[in-house]
């Protein structure tokens, strides 16, 4: 008999069995017929480290130009500042680009692995996350989209078209017949601008993933000491893009030398393009970020709203206690926890208070501002000549 009624209860028990569902497989961007070639040819290290294939890629295609140039006996000519834009492109530029995506990679799958596992998104919403995350998979693997890239940075060499009209190296010149300028035009820059717009293609990628998740139920945490509800790791990551941010700001200032050197370009008009810069980095580094804030602003209202219950229900107690004239008994209001308890809820309430409506803070801001600016500082040397440079600095500093 009892047997059987262990039997009977048995389909009851497993019946009740919730499997919890898994979590979502590694987010990555890296990816694409690029980087798999990378991955068989041994350019690509531990899976994620790309920096050795953009150093082969852009030093690679810059050593071809240089030694085409020595053969034709026109060296001399290409070691000018009205092509130094060129030397950048592919020495500077193109190994940026890499190093931005193995530096911004592993941030990104462990922010995807942290949101799952925290339960900033809950079980619930765990299966919809994961199928984002496929998504991007299947895309970032796709051949199509670089496929698209290749052949728009060849219908601009063909056309002869230009993204940049400052200085030489970025326009086509048809004067220029040597096999150095032909290698140069219809190859590197083809190739320059084949990775400019694969990173276009990986900047939409993340930005769709990061509306797509905000769009998810989650569960924000207003307590959290990262004052981002949780979501606090994406400022980590849009740190990473510093090197990318770099490699625009050194590609314009570049250009800005070459026409400044050729009288086409005055240095005072480096401020408004500066300014614009500034603003177009800001839309693709810090816009993806203002998408999550309707709910951080939602999650800090509600925050405020339960705390505030919570330090009021505390309060009451607390003064029910210990202000209505008599201690309780065998107790002393020195050393008691109440108080510590008391300064705790006051510093979490602050906490709540303080939550961000964006994930940006002032190191990211700062980051991203000296990776702007700083490269733009060369320029000067163009209104204040080294020696007078250096002249001034003495005076300023000895008195001299």
């Amino acid at each position: 008999m009892n047997v059987q009624k262990v039997e009977r209860t048995k389909p009851s028990m497993e019946a009740t069995h919730i499997v919890a569902p898994e979590a979502p497989a590694d987010f990555t961007l890296l990816g694409g017929p690029l980087y798999q070639l990378g991955c068989r040819i041994g350019l690509v290290r531990g899976g994620t480290n790309t920096v050795l294939l953009g150093i082969t890629i852009g030093v690679g295609l810059w050593a071809i130009v240089l030694i085409l140039a020595f053969i034709e006996g026109i060296a001399g000519q290409i070691f000018t500042l009205r092509l130094i834009a060129g030397h950048t492109r592919l020495l500077v530029v193109i190994p940026l680009f890499f190093i931005c995506e193995s530096w911004v990679s592993p941030r990104m799958t462990a922010f995807v692995r942290t949101i799952a596992q925290s339960g900033i998104v809950p079980p619930s919403a765990l299966h919809a996350l994961d199928a984002e995350v496929a998504r991007i998979s299947r895309w970032k693997d796709a051949w199509l989209p670089e496929a698209v890239c290749l052949l728009a940075a060849a219908v601009l060499a063909v056309t002869g078209s230009s993204l940049q009209q400052l200085g030489d190296s970025g326009i086509y010149d048809p004067k220029r017949t040597g096999l150095d300028a032909f290698v140069y035009f219809q190859v590197g820059l083809t190739v320059f601008r084949f990775l400019l717009f694969r990173w276009v293609w990986k900047l939409a990628l993340w930005g769709w993933f990061l509306w797509r998740v905000s769009r998810l139920d989650l569960h924000l945490l207003p307590g959290h000491p990262d004052s981002d509800g949780g979501l606090g790791s994406l400022e980590g990551i849009h740190e990473r893009f510093t090197p990318l941010v770099a490699a625009i700001s050194v590609l314009e200032c570049s250009a800005m030398a070459e026409a400044i050197s050729m009288g086409k370009f005055a240095i005072t008009n480096v401020y408004p393009w500066l300014a614009l810069l500034l603003l177009l980095e800001a839309a693709l580094f810090l816009g993806p970020l203002l998408v999550f804030t309707d709910k951080l602003w939602a999650g800090r209202t509600k925050g405020m709203g339960a705390y505030g219950n919570l330090a009021a229900r505390y309060v009451s107690e607390f003064e029910a206690k210990w202000t209505s004239g008599r201690s309780p008994e065998g107790e002393q209001l020195l050393g008691t926890p109440d108080l510590q308890s008391f300064a705790d809820l006051a510093n979490t309430i602050s906490v709540v208070r303080g939550m961000r409506w964006v994930t940006i803070g002032p190191r990211l801001l700062t980051l991203m501002g000296m990776a702007a600016v700083v490269p733009f500082l060369p320029l000067v040397l163009f209104k204040y000549p080294l020696p007078e440079l250096a002249r001034k600095l003495l005076q300023h500093v000895i008195g001299l």
